[in-house]
């Protein structure tokens, strides 16, 4: 019998390359969607791979795309137009009567999170599990490996593990888990529809825990340096990172300190979905200490430590002109809410982020509060109440 043919867009990312990976070793056909021409793309061209270069809100093209199309694995791009592409997806889906999606998505994903994207991600949710006669499948990871491992040139040449998440710790997953589980979960819909998978590594980790995996993986002592989030950006822009992603980012860097990213892990859905146990964090660290910018050489060393030292005088991110040149609408911070029962003040607001509703460690705040001047306003707040109250009883 013919297996379905499956179409993966982002099919050039961190986990769309290794979807379309996995499903050709399953012996599925593959269609392979990416925004432009470029040497990935090139690479699976000349594996046979079927490639469609599209813009995910071309709606001509994407329905294009998905003619002859039975499944797909949905990687959202990173920009303000998220939604845009999603609802033209969502409708050549239905119009092409697509059986299944896959869809890429965030632990914190809520409709009042002060990150675009993290909002548009959870309207992409929706809009997909809305759309008729199309089974719906949601992977929603949260901070990825990836994402402490992108400075391990540092590690490897200098000794630094820049970090910016205070004491709090994560279980990341690697981009090739995440993958694995979507691909789970493409083999069987009629098993994984309407579910929700939160990929995740085998255990927390913080700081020092993974210094020392990334030093045994480079082959030298790490030690952690701990970088304000103004710097760390800097040094993004340096390295060319889009200020599209890092926009959002600003904000994930605050939901980590607040250990948003703890609550809940680590799951067992990696080991539940692909049959396997995920993969820890030093085998992660291992892969991508292997690559060649990382590898100990005059040159590399010499490239990470000009990053290292432009970085700091080198000019940041003007996320406050990108907001107001996007006109997009912020979150307003909900009033607090009389509780029916105590005749007092309820701080829990029903859009309260699943992490933050079943935290009793961390203070819980309206998702507006987790960044900047509202978090700095309620402790100052408190400050002062603490204040007042022992002047009155002096």
């Amino acid at each position: 019998m013919n297996k379905p043919r499956i179409i993966v867009t982002g099919a050039t990312g961190k986990t769309g390359s290794v979807v379309v990976t996995e499903l050709l070793k399953a012996g599925y056909p593959v269609r392979a969607m990416a925004h432009r021409e470029d040497d990935r793309s090139a690479r699976l061209r000349a594996q046979g791979i079927e490639i469609v270069v599209a813009e995910m809100s071309d709606v001509e093209r994407i329905a294009d795309a998905l003619r002859d199309v039975q499944r797909a694995y949905y990687c959202p791009p990173y920009d303000p137009y998220m939604i845009q592409g999603a609802v033209a997806f969502a409708v050549a889906a239905k119009e092409s009567r697509l059986e299944q999606i896959v869809g890429l998505s965030q632990w914190l994903a809520s409709p009042s999170h002060p990150s675009l994207a993290t909002r548009q991600s959870w309207l992409v949710d929706r809009l997909f599990s809305m759309t008729p006669g199309v089974a719906h499948t949601i992977i929603n990871p949260g901070f990825f490996a990836d994402a402490y491992l992108v400075t391990i040139g540092l590690a490897a040449h200098l000794g630094v593990f820049p970090w910016m998440y205070g004491n709090s710790r994560n279980a990341p997953p690697s981009n090739e888990d995440i993958a694995r589980v979507a691909v789970g979960a493409l083999m069987n819909p009629a098993r994984h529809a309407g579910q929700s998978y939160r990929p995740t590594g085998p255990e927390l980790l913080g700081a020092d825990d993974m210094a020392q995996a990334i030093g045994r993986a480079v082959g030298r002592s790490v030690r952690i340096v701990p970088t304000p989030t103004w710097l760390f950006m800097k040094a993004a822009r340096v390295a060319g990172m889009s200020i599209d992603l890092m926009s959002n980012v600003r904000y994930y860097i605050d939901d980590h300190r607040l250990g948003g990213f703890e609550v809940g892990a680590p799951t067992t859905d990696v080991l539940n979905v692909t049959g396997r146990s995920p993969e820890d964090f030093e085998t992660i660290a291992r892969r991508y200490a292997a690559q060649p910018r990382n590898q100990r050489t005059i040159g590399n060393w010499v490239r990470e430590f000009a990053e290292f030292m432009i970085s700091p005088v080198s000019p940041g991110f003007n996320f406050d002109r990108y907001d107001g040149e996007l006109r997009r609408p912020f979150p307003f911070e909900r009033s607090p809410r009389p509780s029916p029962k105590s005749g007092g003040v309820s701080t829990v607001s029903p859009t309260l982020p699943s992490w933050q509703r079943r935290s009793t460690t961390r203070p819980l705040l309206p998702p507006a509060a987790l960044n900047g001047w509202n978090l700095i306003r309620r402790n100052l707040c408190k400050r002062n109440s603490l204040f007042s109250s022992a002047l009155h009883s002096a």
